[in-house]
Parts: C-alpha cells; sequence; structure tokens
C-alpha cells in the first residue's frame, strides 16, 4: 500500500520546502563528514585524536592518561555527530514520508555539500584557530595536510552544490 498521495509527488517544489530539503541533507551530510573523520582518521589511520596537539609539540603525549582523555573527547565528538545525524534525520522524515525529498541526486549533492561544509568549519576551527590537533600530527610539517583538508572540503560543497542544484534547470526534451 503506497502512504504517499500520488500529488504529493508531483508538481514543483515550493521554497520553504526546497529549504527544509537542503537543510535536512547538509545536516545529515555533516553529521557523516564527521563520521568519516572520526572513523577513518581518528580510529583506522590513527592519524590524530581530538587533542593531539593541544601542548603544542605536534606529537601526543605518549602516557596512558593523554590517550584514555584523548579517547574521551574522542567520543563526544562521535556523539555529537551522531546528534548532528539524527537531527538531519529527524528533518528529512516528514519531507519523505510525502515524497518530497526530491531527486536522489539533489539528496546526494546536500549530503556531499555537508560533508564538505564539515571539513571546513572543522578544519579552521580545530586544525587553525584552536590547534588542538591537525589532519596528521605524526610528520615534520603538518599544514600541507590541513590546507588538502580545507581544499577536500571546498571540492565536497562545489560538487554538492553543483548536484543538487542540476534539479533547477529547465527540462528542455533535448538529452
Amino acid at each position: 500500500m503506497d502512504v504517499v498521495a500520488p500529488e504529493a509527488r508531483t508538481g514543483p517544489t515550493p521554497p520553504l520546502e526546497r529549504r527544509r530539503r537542503a537543510v535536512a541533507g547538509l545536516v545529515l551530510g555533516a553529521g557523516l563528514g564527521g563520521f568519516v573523520d572520526g572513523i577513518v582518521l581518528h580510529q583506522i589511520l590513527q592519524w590524530h585524536h581530538m587533542l593531539t596537539d593541544r601542548e603544542g609539540t605536534g606529537l601526543p603525549s605518549p602516557s596512558v592518561r593523554s590517550l584514555e582523555e584523548n579517547t574521551t573527547w574522542d567520543g563526544l565528538f562521535h556523539a555529537a555527530t551522531w546528534l548532528l545525524v539524527v537531527a538531519g534525520l529527524a528533518l528529512l522524515w516528514p519531507l519523505a514520508r510525502r515524497g518530497r525529498t526530491g531527486p536522489g541526486r539533489v539528496l546526494v549533492g546536500l549530503l556531499l555539500a555537508g560533508w564538505g561544509l564539515f571539513n571546513l568549519v572543522e578544519g579552521i576551527v580545530d586544525h587553525h584557530i584552536l590547534t588542538v590537533h591537525h589532519v596528521r600530527d605524526d610528520v615534520a610539517d603538518p599544514l600541507p595536510w590541513d590546507l588538502g583538508f580545507l581544499l577536500l572540503g571546498v571540492a565536497l560543497l562545489a560538487g554538492g552544490r553543483a548536484l543538487a542544484r542540476g534539479d533547477r534547470r529547465p527540462a528542455t526534451g533535448a538529452p
């Protein structure tokens, strides 16, 4: 049984619905991007933890206490990204129930743009302003890695935005 009325799937998307979809996709994308950062960079590759460079040494403290503290902060980071995912899903749910999430490429584009926003905010705040860690705290010069992280954020944001905006082109009937 189809719970979405057929008329809910037709017609142009109202501006308020487009904004709600955009916010939902960006928030969800930021949370998922945070998970990629935490799982891949913190846990699998172990390039850094949340407070790896808080003492300005560029190297993690070799103590068990430091590892315990970093594990706690990594856990808080994961909890925050989980909350972003939950918030994004909560924002997306009413649209999905009405069949108004839009074309798949729009949602994927918004997720990528949200991931890019995450990289930019996290990279600028944690790597450059607070300097609590860098992308690679195990190298002599972490700046190229930090800049690469920001460039990846810009690429994800720009590519995601282009993909999401693809639904606004008028249909011409031509391939």
